[in-house]
C-alpha cells in the first residue's frame, strides 16, 4: 500500500513521469527513410547525423531522385508532442530545390506520411539557410518533409526536432 501511494505522489507531482529534455535533438533517435536515393551520398540518415555541413557532395545530405512529389520521412519510434522541426538546406548546388517543400507531423503512414497535419511549408531558404518552424505541440510519431505537386529532387542537409513526451 505504501509502495502504491508513493507512485501515486510521483506520477501527480510530475516526476514519475517519463520526460523529454526540450534541449535533445529528437531526430538523432529516429529512423528516416525517403521515397528514393539519388545516389550512395544521399541516404536519408546523412539529414538526421548531427553533421552540420551543408555540402552534400560530401555525403552529409539526404537526396532522393528526381521525382513527382518526393518526401524524406522521420520515424521518432513513439508520438511525441513536437515543438520546433528545423530544416537547413544545401549550399553546394540546386538550392532553389528545397523552396515550397511542406513539414508535416502525425501518427499516419498513410500517403507515406502526406495526409499528416501541416506544421509549415518553407516559403523560399537560401544556401546553406536553416529555417525553424513552431509546431506548436502537434502530436506524432512522424516527420514528413514532402514537396507536393511538382517533379523535384528533394535535398535536406540537416533536420532537427525538439519536443516533448505526448500522453494519450
Amino acid at each position: 500500500m505504501f509502495l502504491q501511494l508513493c507512485t501515486v505522489i510521483l506520477v501527480l507531482s510530475g516526476l514519475g513521469k517519463a520526460h523529454v529534455d526540450p534541449d535533445i535533438n529528437l531526430a538523432l533517435q529516429g529512423r528516416p527513410t525517403q521515397s528514393s536515393l539519388d545516389s550512395y551520398l544521399g541516404n536519408a540518415i546523412n539529414a538526421v547525423d548531427g553533421n552540420p555541413s551543408t555540402n552534400c557532395n560530401l555525403g552529409s545530405c539526404s537526396i532522393t531522385t528526381a521525382e513527382q512529389e518526393p518526401w524524406w520521412r522521420l520515424d521518432l519510434l513513439r508520438s511525441f508532442r513536437v515543438v520546433t522541426v528545423s530544416v537547413t538546406n544545401r549550399m553546394d548546388c540546386c538550392t532553389e530545390t528545397l523552396n515550397e517543400a511542406v513539414i508535416l507531423i502525425g501518427d499516419s503512414l498513410e500517403n507515406n506520411g502526406k495526409s499528416n497535419a501541416r506544421c509549415g511549408v518553407v516559403r523560399s531558404i537560401g544556401p546553406g539557410e536553416t529555417q525553424h518552424f513552431a509546431c506548436n505541440g502537434m502530436p506524432g510519431r512522424y516527420v514528413t518533409v514532402v514537396i507536393p505537386d511538382r517533379y523535384a529532387s528533394l535535398a535536406l542537409a540537416e533536420v532537427t526536432v525538439f519536443g516533448s513526451e505526448h500522453y494519450h
